[in-house]
């Protein structure tokens, strides 16, 4: 844990030079990722000693942290939340169901995952993923974007 610690924040302050600001969208899951990405901001973890925080407001976010199978009834929430957010910007499908739908997929009310209905730049699988693999994609996420990434 303590050499994740130190490449998140070697990355993070070499490549951000500032904070990367987060939105977390519930596109329809079961609240287990969640409860993970919440750890993020408990005393152990405390992401924002890296520069990263959560932001209430697409307005205000960098990168897109989704969550669950998108549901026909929050399509077009998503889709809304990802133009509200200024560029350059980045998705990140966390968990199975955002993948791909998870064992809801081909519920009658499931789109399917994230990538069905905008594009996503990082999957970080797991069914939860715990707080380190979280860490783990946003520190390969922040690698990629220094290679030229994608951004939105």
């Amino acid at each position: 844990m303590e050499e994740l610690i130190a490449a998140i924040d070697k990355t993070a302050r070499r490549r951000l030079g500032r904070s990367l600001s987060i939105r977390a969208v519930d596109a329809g899951s079961c609240n287990g990722c969640e409860l993970e990405m919440h750890a993020l901001s408990n005393a152990f973890y405390d992401i924002e000693r890296f520069g990263m925080r959560f932001v209430a407001s697409p307005r205000h976010a960098d990168v897109l942290l989704v969550t669950g199978p998108v549901t026909k009834n929050m399509r077009e929430a998503l889709e809304r939340t990802n133009n509200a957010t200024p560029a350059p910007k980045w998705v990140v499908a966390l968990g199975g169901c955002a993948r791909d739908g998870g064992c809801f997929a081909g519920s009658y009310a499931v789109v399917g995952g994230v990538s069905k209905v905008i594009p996503v730049d990082l999957h970080i699988p797991g069914c939860p993923p715990s707080p380190t693999d979280i860490l783990r994609g946003l520190l390969s996420l922040l690698e990629y974007v220094d290679t030229g990434g994608r951004a939105s």
